[in-house]
């Protein structure tokens, strides 16, 4: 049986060596939406981006069961390993692989049948309609890839191979950069083509997981025989949860931005904050890459009792997150101009949009990294109910009271201040909790 380096003892730069293939691979991740936003706006227009923003709270309630299943499965999969269970932790994982495909095929089907329904619901205008069919539907039809994407890249990591997941995922992203110039840049192709490309990234990791854990028999997890456990899938999604409250609350809140949005600058509004979303993906990936790579150590020592190494690499997570928001909000400001310039016109009215308010929204980078690992900590801790509390209020009910209040007390100017509102109201939640943990936990 191959060694699982979650056994190890984890120094500071043992820590961040680990982490990092899963911070590098969830960035990568994030540039799958990113590259598309930027040769759709170049290739089509600042009308078809906005278009496909409107699709937006579908890909995020997928991604939100997708990665509930990934972080709650594999925060029981490490504490079972931790344990020395390792034939259930194979049998839980397999469960939670199959369940998913179940699942994303449900997406598809459910979506494609009832897309005019639903694109209508979330606020679609007549001339965003088209772009945003014909997009979203070529998202629909492969929904299990983009599933097993999300349950390989965390269960990579739990499996004791983050370099596997940060490589397909590369791959991933580099070949939907390459696959967006030619069907976009070449072939004319427009959102379609977008489309196309992403999902063949979203198949790249998707295979790769499928062959890995089919074939390598010799490694900590590979799929074997299993049945279903009612019991087990309710603690997986207990502890994903919170994961699954954050990008369900992306997918409510990003409709919220739209609508306000088209309600003070129209199409080109929601373009603006579509951008400046995308520029958020970014950092809010580099934590949540962060956060999900460490949090197996974190169920693997707890499930083993321990609390020495809890403690040193607990601190040195919040260290590590503390210096990345500084630094991530530094560069923040001084990459905007260019970013922006990237998607669209420097003369342009989108472009004056998105600058007039990014320094205010950008506020929410130095807040947000403290309460994602909290959050995802409280998960490998299998307490969903806490890490659940922590993601709801900043990603939801904080946000979502500042974009109702806020535009209405402030007008256009309070909807930018709502998210930096939200994120500092959900730090104090986070501190309060993190301190509440210390005795509960031993760290």
């Amino acid at each position: 049986m191959t060694h699982n380096p979650l056994k190890n003892t984890f120094t500071t730069s043992k820590l961040l060596k680990f982490a990092l293939p899963n911070l590098i691979m969830m960035v990568f991740l994030s540039l799958y939406t990113i590259v598309d936003g930027i040769f759709i706006s170049r290739y089509v227009g600042t009308l078809a981006l906005s278009a496909v923003n409107m699709s937006y709270p579908i890909s995020s309630l997928e991604l939100a069961i997708g990665i509930m299943l990934g972080t709650g499965g594999s925060a029981v999969i490490a504490k079972t390993l931790g344990e020395g269970d390792k034939q259930t932790a194979k049998e839980d994982f397999t469960c939670i692989v199959v369940v998913s495909i179940i699942i994303s095929l449900f997406f598809a089907v459910f979506g494609i049948i009832f897309i005019d329904e639903i694109l209508t619901f979330l606020g679609t205008s007549q001339a965003q309609f088209a772009y945003c069919k014909t997009y979203t539907t070529i998202l629909l039809t492969f929904a299990p890839a983009l599933f097993l994407q999300c349950i390989f890249q965390i269960l990579f990591v739990t499996a004791g191979k983050p370099m596997l997941g940060l490589i397909s995922t590369v791959a991933g992203g580099l070949g939907n950069m390459i696959l967006d110039y030619i069907f976009m840049g070449h072939m004319g192709m427009g959102v379609e083509g977008a489309a196309i490309a992403t999902v063949i990234s979203y198949f790249i990791p998707a295979i790769t997981g499928i062959i890995f854990f089919f074939f390598n028999r010799n490694g900590s997890l590979f799929f074997v025989p299993f049945k279903f456990k009612l019991k087990m899938l309710a603690k997986v999604c207990g502890n994903g949860s919170s994961e699954m409250v954050t990008n369900l609350a992306t997918s409510i809140t990003t409709l919220l931005f739209n609508i306000l949005f088209m309600r003070f600058w129209q199409e080109d509004g929601v373009a603006a904050i579509t951008i400046v979303i995308y520029l958020q993906f970014v950092f809010s990936a580099a934590y949540m890459g962060f956060s999900i790579g460490v949090a197996p150590i974190i169920s693997y020592k707890y499930g083993a009792m321990n609390t020495t190494q809890l403690k040193n690499i607990i601190k040195d997570c919040i260290r590590f997150i503390i210096f990345a928001s500084i630094t991530g909000y530094i560069l923040s400001m001084i990459i905007i101009k260019p970013a922006l310039s990237i998607f669209t016109n420097v003369d342009s009215r989108v472009y004056l949009i998105a600058l007039e308010g990014f320094p205010i929204y950008a506020i929410s980078f130095l807040l947000m990294g403290i309460s994602i690992f909290a959050s995802a900590m409280f998960t490998a801790f299998s307490n969903g109910i806490v890490s659940a509390i922590i993601s709801f209020g900043r990603t939801f009910v904080f946000l979502v009271c500042g974009l109702l209040i806020l535009p209405e007390v402030l007008s256009s100017i309070g909807i930018w201040i709502a998210v930096p509102f939200a994120e500092g109201l959900g730090l104090v939640v986070s501190i309060f909790y993190l301190i509440w943990g210390r005795k509960k936990y031993l760290y």
